[in-house]
């Protein structure tokens, strides 16, 4: 199973994002419209330049209080994105998640962002394909 797989099963509107200097007052906002816990940070050609989650913005309000709300969101990004590809297996992905304690992953295709999974997503269609298999195997046996 690869990400491709997973990512065919979510019901995909697009990815969301948000500029590198909004401020974390508006990510948070962004956040509880659309119930995620994290966006991917783009640049004003749309490029990708990080990831910010619900623990960073607790970090920030560790760090600076309730300023942290007017500072950019920039500030308090993972820069260091850990991608991957569509083609790439989901057990190469929950390994590089579980080694780098994040939960969302960017989706990279030539470069460009094309989609967003989380550690929930690899692990429900995990379970689907074990019950899948399950079930082969039940029949297999009955029949």
């Amino acid at each position: 199973m690869n990400v491709n797989d997973v990512l065919s099963q979510k019901p995909i509107d697009g990815v969301e994002s948000i500029g590198a200097q909004e401020t974390v007052s508006t990510l948070v906002s962004k956040l509880r419209e659309k119930k995620i816990g994290a966006m991917m940070v783009t640049d004003r050609d749309g490029r990708l330049v990080g990831v910010i989650s619900e623990r960073d913005v607790i970090r920030a309000l560790a760090e600076d209080n309730a300023e942290c709300l007017q500072n950019p969101v920039s500030r308090y990004m993972t820069s260091d994105v850990v991608a991957t590809t569509p083609k790439e297996n989901i057990f190469v992905v929950l390994d590089k998640m579980t080694q780098g304690r994040f939960r969302h992953m960017p989706v990279l295709e030539s470069g460009a962002l094309s989609g967003v999974i989380s550690i929930g997503d690899v692990v429900k269609a995990r379970i689907e394909a074990l019950q899948r298999e399950n079930e082969a195997l039940e029949t297999f046996i009955r029949s």
